[in-house]
């Protein structure tokens, strides 16, 4: 029985690392679709935070938080932020910049 106990903590852990890598990849993903629609140059994508809830659509999931930062000018750093839930964006936060 304590056999099984341990196969299903270590199938929860490989799936909440699984799922948190996905959406750190999705983040990137979204974060280069939002400086190619703004015209601006990407410089990085961090995890901001992370847990565990209720997704909108019911279900139990990781919901995210990630900062990307970005150019306009080559000089100035910008910070925007986005919003995940697993990998679906939810929101995009684009602070007000200057454009080249």
């Amino acid at each position: 029985m304590a056999t099984l106990w341990l196969f299903i903590i270590i199938g929860v852990i490989i799936a909440l690392f699984w799922t948190s890598r996905q959406a750190a990849e999705a983040a990137k993903g979204h974060a280069q679709h939002q400086a190619q629609k703004l015209q601006v140059q990407l410089i990085s994508v961090a995890c901001e935070k992370r847990r565990l809830g209720i997704l909108r659509n019911g279900k139990p999931g990781i919901k995210s938080q990630f900062t990307f930062e970005f150019s306009s000018d080559g000089e100035s750093v910008y910070q925007g932020t986005l919003h995940l839930e697993n990998s679906r964006l939810i929101k995009a936060d684009i602070p007000p910049h200057r454009i080249a």
